[in-house]
């Protein structure tokens, strides 16, 4: 069966002045067209093509192989291309954006403002549309561990940092004091679980814990200290903010690497210099 919202693969069936029409190989009455700026420049009756399916500006059905940033069942981080009395239109890679109806909205939406929406059906109308109400897909409870990594979709600012959706299944927290990047709503992170509280609720890093983090931190700055040619402009009084530019950590963090890579004799430390330690002999 065809789907809408889905990208599959369909079967060429026959081909008009237009484009070809598509079927799914089992039933050859229903079809959906293709248009011909979408087709291979060869191809032959028969021919298996990978296409997305969706409704046009007339609402009606067809294929593509322009591929969107997500199909139903996905969440995304879309940005709102134009705002209308009835709903938002986001810009999903395609010629037709996607509409949020502004019922589907859990805040207004904001011209040039990026959301996480879910991607649905809208049975009524059999096209695909987009919800920020993303909650109402969420589970209370997740099956997770502490230092597990996981998939997070940044969902919502807060005083305490950003809402995140985990791996499209549940919700968590990283705080601020984690944060060493810039983040947009929509943003698509690898994140680390830090602490699962007793009520369920989660906290997560941007970066590993424990000596995994030391281990790939240290070597980090090791690779830009040769990339400089042995010498590097940031030492142990450079500002916080070059140090979360450069590093994506906290000043804290990374006295403490230093600390840790100049008592292993790798470097020598200065105000503004971090220089290799050639080895002796």
């Amino acid at each position: 069966m065809i789907e809408i919202g889905k990208i599959q693969k369909l079967t060429i069936g026959r081909a008009v002045d237009f484009g070809c029409y598509l079927n799914d190989g089992e039933d050859l009455a229903d079809e959906i067209l293709i248009p011909a700026k979408y087709l291979p420049s060869q191809y032959e009756i028969g021919d298996e093509i990978e296409v997305f399916v969706y409704t046009d500006h007339m609402s009606r059905p067809i294929a593509v192989t322009r591929m969107p940033m997500g199909q139903i069942g996905d969440m995304v981080g879309l940005k709102v291309k134009q705002v209308t009395d009835f709903g938002a239109f986001l810009d999903i890679g395609l010629e037709k954006d996607l509409f949020v109806p502004n019922k589907e909205q859990a805040i207004e939406m904001v011209e040039g403002r990026s959301y996480l929406v879910m991607l649905v059906l809208d049975h009524k109308t059999n096209r695909m549309i987009g919800t920020s109400k993303v909650s109402a897909f969420l589970s209370n409870a997740c099956q997770l561990a502490v230092g597990q990594e996981v998939k997070v979709h940044i969902w919502q600012r807060t005083d305490l940092g950003y809402k995140v959706v985990i791996n499209e299944m549940c919700q968590g927290l990283i705080y601020n004091n984690e944060i060493f990047e810039d983040l947009t709503i929509g943003d698509e992170k690898k994140a680390f679980v830090k602490t699962i509280r007793e009520d369920g609720k989660v906290d997560l890093s941007l970066q590993k814990q424990g000596y995994e983090a030391v281990k790939d931190m240290s070597t980090n700055i090791l690779d830009q200290i040769v990339s400089a040619g042995g010498i590097l402009e940031m030492g142990d009084k450079s500002s916080p903010e070059d140090i979360k530019e450069a590093f994506g950590m906290s000043k804290k963090n990374f006295k403490k690497i230093l600390g840790g890579l100049y008592k292993a004799g790798k470097i020598e430390i200065f105000d503004f210099q971090i220089k290799l330690k050639k080895a002796e002999g």
